[in-house]
């Protein structure tokens, strides 16, 4: 029987391991805290906002929240970014994205400081993740592992397949898949909108990571037997619903749970790993900044 990896209960475990390190650091007084600045009025990116506060007043960390005129100059934004930076009390900063189109989003992420870049995108995180030495993981990639990892697959030897190359998933998750490291040493292959064969590909893999943005892309005829597929995307498609829409993942679930050993549904697999991610970058950060050992799960 297929496997139904449930992203929100291995969320709320990573959470509830974590209060122990948070309340440590707030002993020592080094409560963890983390900034969000936000510069839209993207519903969803309100939304998201909104669920990351929550996690982090359900697990004692300060949420703290920015809002900025979306209509505003960049400089404001910056600005912004320069005092959380040499905010001591600031453990974590976190903008999120999109940004206006009149904003360059990657050099929003070359103005946070390294040290407070729980998302890991800042260049010297990037090259850090590639060279081996992670200070932060990638939130989703990071969450990737630890469903992978939950579900009592080793990625050692096997054939993983990680359809898009995103700056935000793809890239930081086939670099994962190759560390040599616990939840690596995967035989890699990264496909995208120019792959030829993609289904050919996608059958080859033991390990099938699906991250291209591309509403239910990925059917069962797609899938090798037995495969751990983990369903990275969330689209809205029109249906016949309340809202006028529902939310399907990258693969069709249906025809692939048919298939798999283990799948992710969506939503609720891989969206509540990512929050998870964030509040445990959020805690590193807080003990690296102070020197002080935490324990992580």
């Amino acid at each position: 029987m297929t496997e139904i990896i449930d992203g929100n209960a291995v969320a709320q475990s990573i959470r509830d391991d974590l209060v122990a390190s948070i309340d440590r650091l707030a002993d020592a007084g080094h409560r963890p805290s983390l900034a969000t600045v936000l510069m839209s009025e993207d519903p969803a990116s309100e939304t998201y906002v909104s669920m990351k506060q929550d996690d982090c007043e359900e697990v004692g960390i300060e949420a703290i929240d920015i809002d900025i005129d979306p209509d505003g100059d960049a400089a404001e934004l910056y600005d912004t970014i320069e005092d959380l930076n040499a905010d001591d009390d600031v453990n974590g900063i976190l903008v999120q994205m999109p940004v206006p189109d009149h904003v360059e989003d990657r050099s929003v992420l070359r103005a946070i400081d390294p040290m407070k870049d729980v998302d890991g995108f800042h260049p010297e995180n990037v090259g850090r993740l590639v060279a081996g030495d992670a200070r932060y993981k990638p939130c989703t990639p990071h969450g990737i592992q630890k469903l992978i990892e939950s579900a009592g697959v080793d990625t050692e030897g096997k054939d993983a397949v990680v359809v898009g190359r995103s700056d935000i998933v793809g890239k930081p998750m086939a670099n994962l898949l190759i560390q040599k490291a616990p939840g690596g040493n995967a035989t890699t292959t990264v496909c995208h909108s120019r792959t030829e064969n993609l289904a050919e590909r996608t059958r080859n893999a033991d390990i099938l990571v699906a991250a291209a943005g591309v509403p239910e892309m990925i059917d069962g005829e797609m899938v090798q037997e037995g495969a751990t597929v983990i369903d990275v995307g969330i689209n809205r498609v029109d249906a016949d619903t309340e809202k006028g829409y529902e939310l399907v993942g990258d693969v069709e679930y249906e025809s692939a749970k048919a298939v798999a050993g283990a799948i992710t549904p969506v939503p609720g697999g891989v969206g509540p790993m990512t929050r998870a991610m964030l509040l445990y970058n959020t805690v590193k950060a807080t003990g690296l900044q102070h020197d002080i050992d935490v324990d992580l799960p």
